[in-house]
């Protein structure tokens, strides 16, 4: 544990590298808030900083710069998220005001909410459909021998599929199947549409059967979760380095890697994930922030932005809070 005085050289040098990206000389944080210690006290206990693995110098008679272990004390001695300013805030909340229509687009929209709130690049995880019950099921006519299979998830998931059918089908026909349909789909699992029973009409059962072979056929997915991402390109401004930005990138890209980064850092117990805590090399120099988000209770997919190591944490904390807390609202009512 650091004392007093040197933990407060400490926070006042992460949060001047944090502003200005320059490494971080002992005459300035003499005169930051908070440290009201002369510049050779201050240059003292930034060099006890430094043995201690704290900050790091990257070259003689630079300033010091934070390093993994810095950011973590840091990070560590915020007291939870703070509430976010005022107008980020309203900014939020007039949002998911306005977010209606199929889960994905909201969840796309999320992402660029995050990215410019936080000006970093921003990830949301979509609600696995395995887990999820039907709420609805609707068959709509697209023309005599084509229909639209439509399955509403509890998750906010809306599932469609295309049916080709063998023979015309009329209205009445189309709602006899939709109601059969719902009648033996709704409570259950997508994931575990088996048989459906007879409804005692071939033309019905025909057009049922075609339904629940739509649905239960793979949809190209796999295993792998939906993941949106949004403000990647604030990732070329983040580090000098053109292949850190290009590594940065090809991980942004791979959506099993940042699924599997994402409930990592979160089964671990994390909400902020710094350089080497990622587990994945190319992300050392960038620093996760996550928050899981629910629907009515349970726990459906993952939110988190990724920046630079030196990234606003208050901010980023405040705002992936108040985010995950708003879309689990929003969802939740479906």
């Amino acid at each position: 544990m650091l004392d007093e005085r040197k933990a407060s050289i400490l926070r006042a040098v992460v949060e001047e590298y944090i502003h200005s990206a320059q490494p971080v000389g002992s005459g300035h944080i003499a005169s930051a808030p908070g440290v009201r210690v002369s510049s050779a006290t201050v240059r003292n206990d930034m060099a006890v900083l430094e043995q201690d693995g704290y900050l790091h110098q990257p070259h003689t008679s630079a300033g010091r710069v934070p390093t993994d272990k810095g950011y973590r004390y840091f990070v560590d001695s915020l007291t939870g998220p703070a509430p976010l300013d005022s107008a980020s805030a309203s900014r939020v909340r007039a949002f998911f005001n306005r977010a209606h229509g199929e889960l994905e687009q909201m969840l796309s929209d999320t992402t660029r909410l995050l990215s410019d709130l936080t000006d970093t690049a921003a990830v949301v995880v979509a609600p696995a459909h395995e887990a999820a019950e039907v709420r609805s099921t609707h068959l709509v006519a697209l023309s005599p021998r084509v229909a639209l299979a439509v399955a509403v998830l509890s998750n906010g998931v809306v599932e469609k599929r295309t049916l080709e059918l063998s023979a015309d089908v009329g209205e009445e026909l189309l709602a006899t199947a939709s109601s059969h349909l719902a009648a033996h789909l709704v409570g259950g699992h997508l994931s575990a549409v088996g048989t459906v029973a007879s409804s005692g009409d071939p033309a019905t059962d025909a057009v049922v059967g075609a339904a629940v072979s739509a649905f239960g056929a793979d949809d190209g997915q796999g295993e792998v979760d939906n993941v949106f991402v949004g403000g990647t390109a604030r990732m070329a401004g983040a580090f000098e380095a053109v292949d850190t930005v290009r590594q940065v990138l090809t991980i942004l890209e791979q959506q099993l890697v940042v699924v599997t980064l994402l409930r990592d850092v979160i089964d671990r117990g994390l909400t902020v994930a710094i350089g080497s805590e990622t587990g994945i090399a190319p992300l050392a120099e960038c620093s996760l922030v996550v928050a899981p988000y629910a629907v009515e209770g349970e726990p459906a997919g993952t939110i988190g932005v990724l920046g630079p190591t030196r990234m606003d944490y208050a901010q980023a904390l405040a705002a992936v809070a108040l985010v995950s807390k708003r879309l689990s609202q929003r969802l939740s009512e479906g």
